[in-house]
C-alpha cells in the first residue's frame, strides 16, 4: 500500500509539506501543491482517513449535494423538498445520508473534491440543481468515481444517471395551454439560467411551439430572477400577448410588473411553488413533485449502487393553477 512517506519521496518534499497540502493549510506554495498533488494522483495514494472510513460501518454513504440560492428564500422549498423525498427514500433503502451545498467546493480541484468525498465513505452522488457552469461538478460525475444521479442534467454514462421531468415537452405544453386559451400571438419569453441544463430544454420547447403555431416571439434571460423578470415586463410587457416565464418566481414578478402598468396580459409559470397561491391572480404552471424526483433519483442510484448502469430516467408533471383555498392550512 502507497504511504505518505512514498507521496514526500514521489514529490521531492518533505512528509509535514504533504500533510499540509492534504489537508489545505494555509501558506502553502502553488508550486508545492501542485507537485504534492500530481504525486497523490500518480500514486493513486489514499489517505490512512479515507482508508479507514471506508473500512468502517458507515462505507457506502450518500451524499446530497444541494445548489441553495443565497438571493431568495422564495424558492427553499424545492430545496427541501428534494431533501425530504431524498431522505425519507434512503430511510427505506437502508442507506447513509449526508447533506452537503455546492459553497462547500467553490474554491476546490477536483482531486480536492474527490479525496474529500472518500475521506467521507461517499460511495454515491445526488446532484440538485446544477449547471453548465459548475464545471468541477460536471466534471465529477464525467470522471465516473463515484455512482452520480443529476436531476435535470441530461449527463448520463455508465455510472450516472439523470432523473427528472421532460423540460421541453413541459414548457411546450404550458405556453400553448396558455397561449390558446387567450388566442396570442405575439410570445413575451423569459428564460432562466442561461447555462441551465433545463433552461436550454425549455427554450427548445417554446422554439418548437413557436414555429407549429406561427408566433412570434422575444427571448430574454430572466436568471431565476424575479426583480429582472419584473424589470423585463416593465420594459417589453405592453408590446406582447402573453408573458411566457421560465420559472413561477419570474412569473410573479412579470404579473406584478403588469399589474402596476394597469393592463392585462395572461403569464404562466413553471415549477408550482406554493408562493403562487399568495399572488392573487391565478396562473398556468407546470407541477413538478419535487420530493418525488428526489425519491426517484435515491431509487435510481440504489440501482447504481448495486450494479446497473447509468440511463435518462422520466418523471410525471401536471399543468394546474394554484389556488389560495388550495394551499392554506
Amino acid at each position: 500500500m502507497v504511504s505518505i512517506k512514498d507521496v514526500a519521496r514521489h514529490a521531492g518534499v518533505a512528509i509535514s509539506t504533504v500533510s499540509k497540502v492534504l489537508n489545505r493549510y494555509p501558506n502553502v506554495s502553488e508550486e508545492t501543491k501542485i507537485k504534492v498533488n500530481r504525486a497523490v494522483e500518480e500514486l493513486n495514494f489514499v489517505p490512512n482517513s479515507v482508508a479507514a472510513a471506508l473500512s468502517s460501518k458507515q462505507a457506502g454513504r450518500v451524499a446530497l449535494l444541494v445548489n441553495l440560492n443565497i438571493k431568495t428564500q422564495a424558492i427553499d422549498e424545492i430545496n427541501m423538498q428534494y431533501i425530504q423525498g431524498a431522505i425519507n427514500k434512503a430511510m427505506e433503502l437502508n442507506l447513509d445520508v449526508i447533506t452537503l451545498f455546492f459553497s462547500m467546493f467553490k474554491d476546490r480541484s477536483l482531486e480536492e473534491l474527490i479525496r474529500y468525498l472518500q475521506s467521507q465513505s461517499i460511495a454515491g452522488i445526488i446532484i440538485f440543481g446544477m449547471g453548465r457552469e459548475d464545471d468541477i461538478l460536471v466534471k465529477l460525475a464525467e470522471s465516473q468515481k463515484f455512482k452520480c444521479v443529476i436531476t435535470d442534467a441530461s449527463i448520463v454514462n455508465e455510472n450516472t444517471s439523470s432523473v427528472g421531468i421532460d423540460h421541453c415537452r413541459a414548457q411546450y405544453d404550458v405556453a400553448r395551454k396558455t397561449i390558446v386559451e387567450n388566442n396570442c400571438k405575439r410570445v413575451l419569453y423569459i428564460s432562466g439560467q442561461k447555462d441551465g441544463y433545463s433552461a436550454r430544454e425549455k427554450l427548445l420547447g417554446m422554439e418548437q411551439l413557436v414555429e407549429e403555431m406561427k408566433l412570434t416571439m422575444k427571448v430574454k434571460n430572466g436568471g431565476l430572477s424575479e426583480l429582472l423578470a419584473r424589470n423585463i415586463t416593465l420594459e417589453y410587457g405592453e408590446y406582447y400577448d402573453v408573458v411566457v416565464c421560465s420559472s413561477d418566481l419570474m412569473a410573479i414578478g412579470a404579473m406584478k410588473a403588469l399589474i402596476e402598468m394597469d393592463i392585462f396580459r395572461p403569464v404562466c409559470g413553471y415549477d408550482g411553488i406554493i408562493l403562487m397561491g399568495y399572488v392573487g391572480k391565478q396562473m398556468n404552471t407546470v407541477r413538478q413533485d419535487f420530493a418525488g424526483i428526489s425519491a426517484a433519483a435515491m431509487e435510481e442510484l440504489h440501482q447504481l449502487l448495486g450494479g446497473k448502469e447509468g440511463r435518462r430516467v422520466k418523471t410525471p408533471y401536471s399543468l394546474v393553477r394554484i389556488k389560495y383555498k388550495d394551499i392554506i392550512c
